[in-house]
């Protein structure tokens, strides 16, 4: 239970900051770069709660909004956004999606073993975990979901969770195979994402 809880830390921090970099991109107020970094960190974990049928983590327990909050503060404070243009692009956001993704994959398949669901559950909640955030908070901010764009960011997800079923099928989901596993998924991500990678399109 504690490495789930720890590695949801790490993505929660990392996603807010993922958020909040959006937000300003858009131009928000505070309320607005708050809901951004609120839904970007804690969107997916809801979905993931409401599927599984669990309480919601972040409104039983004080310490995802603290982690959100704290976070935010931090980023004002350090002045994280300097240049609003291009903020996608930049390495510090990336590198912070690649994080929070990852391992809300992670804590997704790890949720849905411990809820007893087969490796399409175990996928479809690692998906949902890693990525409901972000498609919360673009249509938030009115922008098409930032998974349908950037190179396989949705098909890492589903693939992140495949592999940690096959982990725990095999015995091996200790903390040394999750640390490689999330190094993999975000190596991945960000080769992905510099070199362009996509899915092949639909062709006649």
């Amino acid at each position: 239970m504690e490495i789930i809880l720890f590695i949801e830390y790490i993505g929660i921090a990392s996603a807010t900051l993922s958020g909040f970099l959006f937000g300003v991109k858009k131009g928000c107020d505070w309320l607005g770069l708050f809901l951004a970094a609120f839904l970007t960190a804690l969107g997916g974990g809801i979905i993931r709660d409401i599927m599984v049928g669990r309480e919601i983590y972040s409104f039983t327990y004080y310490m995802p909004m603290l982690i959100v909050i704290t976070v935010l503060f931090m980023s004002r404070f350090f002045k994280v956004y300097k240049k609003r243009e291009e903020l996608e692009k930049k390495f510090i956001f990336i590198f912070a999606d690649a994080i929070d993704f990852i391992c809300f994959s992670i804590v997704g398949a790890m949720v849905a073993i411990e809820f007893g669901y087969n490796i399409f559950g175990v996928a479809f909640i690692a998906f949902f975990n890693g990525v409901g955030g972000g498609i919360l908070r673009d249509i938030l901010l009115n922008e098409v979901p930032w998974f349908l764009t950037t190179g396989l960011y949705g098909t890492i997800s589903f693939c992140v969770g495949i592999i940690y079923y096959l982990l725990y099928l095999m015995d091996i989901n200790n903390i040394f195979a999750i640390i490689v596993l999330l190094a993999f998924g975000i190596s991945m991500r960000m080769i992905a994402y510099y070199k362009g990678w996509q899915l092949p399109p639909l062709k006649d």
